[in-house]
């Protein structure tokens, strides 16, 4: 091997161990599938050894990706009852969002992740989620502290999620009027794909949730305009029309009469009647998968990953449901996973063109070990290797989210009553003119329940 090719691989060793330096990533991480990662906690989540669960993630916060596990955790700890120590990690991985808004767009540690993630791949990168997933952490939050007791804080949760919902549908007429072209067609293509599995970011439930939430908070008006949202995502939602006709009646908005030639008369509660609410989450969200782009540059083979979703698998069918001796029919609210790639499809043009940038630089790398000498042939072996090796899809998101959104909204009889779900019973208690909020979280082996009477 020639003295000139040892010293160009020499640097290039050096570059890469500079890079991981530079980007506080561990080479296991680098390599690993965070989905592959992540089966083991969803099956402890769904098994008698939950418990352990959020000790693993919150030692994981000491990664490089300190919000994303942050979110994991809390969700973990959510789905198995611990709603104040769900809070106090959410209140981190708010805090991340946060440090994220009022960091300078260049600072040392920005720089020294992207220059990683030029050279290397995107998961160098610290995970900095996406709108969708900051959505649904307030709205969780606030979930939280309403079945923790604490309606002020409730509330605080419910505004700030209002708004970022509301910073979302800016974002995408934004996007509508400048979006980006590509003279990739397998890019444009995949856009396409993706968009048919999820047509729009906007979470039709997480609209149903701040709605309800208004309603429980004395804030008709408020719950009025989240269910016209949450309607214009999902028209055909039975729940969200007698949702929109009851409080257009008892609000005297001038759509009465429009609601009502498209989808009957309101139901209004009896003074005996309680009004219950039955949120069903089943499952978990679809992980991120990858798709590749081959491509040869200067003789030398070069490969783009790219994240991407495939389409979910169907969800078995709800199990038998009774509540007392009344059979219920949940109506579907939100399918996660569609949320998900609607959202990857958005900003995939952009990831794209992030990526091509890193082919680019790898290929120049390439170049430097061209030659017919046993050195450069080796050295030329070794970066196609390296390429191979390190070119991956960022395939992270929050992955503990449900996959489905189910529920069921009406009004019944006062009293005590038996909900049946499958082969798992929970008492639930209906008092005149309140409401009754009823928590289903169906993991597939085990089904929680919890109840909070508002």
């Amino acid at each position: 091997m020639s003295y000139g090719i040892t010293k160009t691989l020499t640097k290039l060793l050096g570059c890469g161990w500079l890079i991981l330096s530079l980007s506080g990533c561990a080479v296991s991480g680098l390599l690993t599938s965070y989905p592959n990662e992540m089966a083991s906690v969803k099956e402890q989540l769904n098994s008698g050894s939950a418990s352990s669960v959020v000790p693993q993630l919150t030692d994981k916060m000491k990664s490089s990706n300190p919000l994303l596990y942050a979110q994991e955790a809390g969700r973990a700890a959510q789905i198995t009852g611990d709603f104040a120590g769900s809070i106090a990690l959410y209140d981190r991985a708010i805090n991340g969002y946060v440090a994220l808004d009022e960091r300078a767009k260049v600072s040392l540690s920005h720089v020294g992740a992207n220059t990683g993630s030029l050279l290397v791949n995107d998961k160098v990168i610290p995970y900095e989620g996406n709108l969708s997933e900051r959505i649904l952490l307030h709205q969780y939050q606030a979930l939280n502290y309403l079945f923790k007791g604490d309606s002020t804080a409730a509330q605080v949760e419910m505004r700030r999620t209002n708004e970022l919902q509301q910073l979302q549908q800016q974002q995408l007429d934004q996007q509508s009027k400048t979006a980006q072209q590509l003279n990739n067609g397998e890019i444009s293509a995949e856009v396409s794909r993706l968009k048919s599995i999820g047509d729009t970011p906007l979470n039709g439930g997480s609209y149903y949730v701040t709605g309800l939430l208004h309603e429980l908070f004395g804030q008709p008006n408020d719950a009025y305009i989240d269910y016209r949202k949450a309607a214009n995502v999902l028209p055909d939602n039975p729940v969200l029309q007698q949702a929109l006709l009851r409080l257009a009646q008892s609000l005297s908005m001038p759509q009465l009469e429009e609601f009502t030639q498209r989808w009957g008369n309101p139901v209004q509660p009896k003074s005996s009647q309680g009004r219950v609410v039955l949120m069903l989450e089943r499952g978990f969200v679809t992980p991120k998968t990858s798709f590749t782009l081959p491509l040869v540059i200067d003789n030398s083979v070069v490969s783009l990953s790219l994240p991407t979703y495939r389409e979910p698998g169907l969800l078995p069918a709800v199990p038998a449901t009774l509540f007392g001796s009344n059979t219920l029919s949940f109506t579907p609210l939100t399918q996660f996973t569609q949320i998900e790639a609607a959202e990857l499809s958005d900003r995939l043009p952009f990831i794209y063109t992030r990526q091509a940038g890193r082919l680019a630089a790898k290929a120049m790398l390439a170049h430097q070990t061209q030659g017919e000498s046993t050195g450069a042939l080796l050295g030329n072996a070794l970066m196609q290797i390296f390429n191979v090796v390190t070119e991956q899809a960022d395939c992270r998101s929050w992955l503990t989210l449900p996959a489905q959104l189910d529920l069921l909204d009406n009004f019944t009889e006062q009293g005590q009553y038996q909900l049946h779900y499958g082969d798992y019973q929970q008492p639930v208690t209906v008092q005149a003119g309140r409401t009754t909020l009823v928590w289903i979280i169906d993991t597939g082996n085990l089904t929680r329940f919890y109840t909070k009477l508002l």
